[in-house]
């Protein structure tokens, strides 16, 4: 069966900040979104790249000291290994792919780490 979602909208009714949801799957990919406000912690991702694409706010990405600023529409992959810090001021809603195998707080748990079955909605 084909589904059609509307990440922007299944993003603005998560109840929890920085806490993923899958909303599809393409080959060894999650597609998930993302209502994220304020610091989320520097980590890095040893084998896997990640994707960022901003669906209503503005994104920031501390990389290597540098701010990498992302409005709505912008996209930008950060490449395996480098160490990243997503921040936002306001209310930002994000959508994320990943491989399968990524774990979103990557090489750096935090309390805001969330177990695959989490992120499928699963309880």
């Amino acid at each position: 069966m084909h589904e059609t979602v509307n990440p922007k909208a299944i993003a603005s009714g998560l109840a929890n900040l920085w806490s993923p949801r899958v909303v599809g799957e393409v080959d060894d990919f999650y597609v998930k979104v993302a209502k994220v406000q304020g610091t989320f912690g520097e980590h890095a991702h040893a084998d896997e790249d990640e994707l960022f694409l901003v669906l209503r706010g503005t994104l920031n990405l501390q990389i290597d000291g540098n701010d990498v600023v992302l409005n709505e529409g912008d996209l930008h992959v950060v490449p395996k290994g480098v160490r990243h810090n997503p921040t936002a001021a306001s209310e930002c809603l994000v959508l994320l792919v990943e491989r399968k195998s990524t774990l979103h707080s990557g090489d750096t748990p935090n309390s805001r780490t969330r177990s695959i079955e989490e992120q499928l909605g699963m309880p």
